[in-house]
C-alpha cells in the first residue's frame, strides 16, 4: 500500500468534523489517515491553529472528539516550515504550505485554494481522495 504525505488545511478537519455523510471526501480522507494510507505532516503553529479552531463555540466539538483528533495529527511527522518567499492573503496560512514544502512528496489538501499559491502540491480533497484511491 502506498502511503500519502499530508497537510491538511483546519477547514478539512472542520469539513470532516461536521459533516453528515460518511463518503465526504473529508471524511474519507480521514479515515485514511487513521488506517496509515496518509500520514498527516504537521509543526506546533499547525496543532496550535487546530486546537483553536476546534474549540470555537459555533462548532460544539466535544473536547473529546478535538483530544482524539489532535492525538491522530501527532501521530504523523513533526517538520520545521520551509520558507517560501510567497505571498499569501492572510499570513497564517503561509505555515500550512511551507510545512507541506518541508516534507518532499507531501501534499497541502485544502478547501481554499485561492488562499495558497497555483502549486500541483495544493489539492482540493476530492483531488487527493483521487489520489489515494488510484493507487492501489
Amino acid at each position: 500500500m502506498k502511503r500519502y504525505y499530508a497537510v491538511f488545511d483546519t477547514n478539512v478537519l472542520v469539513s470532516s468534523l461536521m459533516s453528515k455523510h460518511d463518503d465526504a471526501p473529508t471524511v474519507v480522507l480521514l479515515d485514511y489517515v487513521l488506517d496509515g494510507r496518509i500520514i498527516l505532516v504537521y509543526n506546533d503553529d499547525i496543532v496550535a491553529e487546530y486546537d483553536d479552531v476546534l474549540h470555537r463555540a459555533k462548532f460544539n466539538f466535544s473536547d473529546e472528539r478535538i483530544n482524539a483528533v489532535l492525538e491522530m495529527v501527532k501521530k504523523g511527522i513533526c517538520v520545521e516550515p520551509t520558507p517560501s518567499g510567497a505571498f499569501f492573503p492572510d499570513a497564517d496560512d503561509a505555515v500550512f504550505y511551507e510545512v507541506a514544502l518541508s516534507k518532499e512528496g507531501s501534499y497541502l489538501v485544502t478547501g481554499n485554494l485561492r488562499h495558497f499559491p497555483k502549486s500541483p502540491i495544493v489539492v482540493t480533497p476530492a483531488e487527493m481522495l483521487q489520489m489515494v484511491l488510484l493507487t492501489p
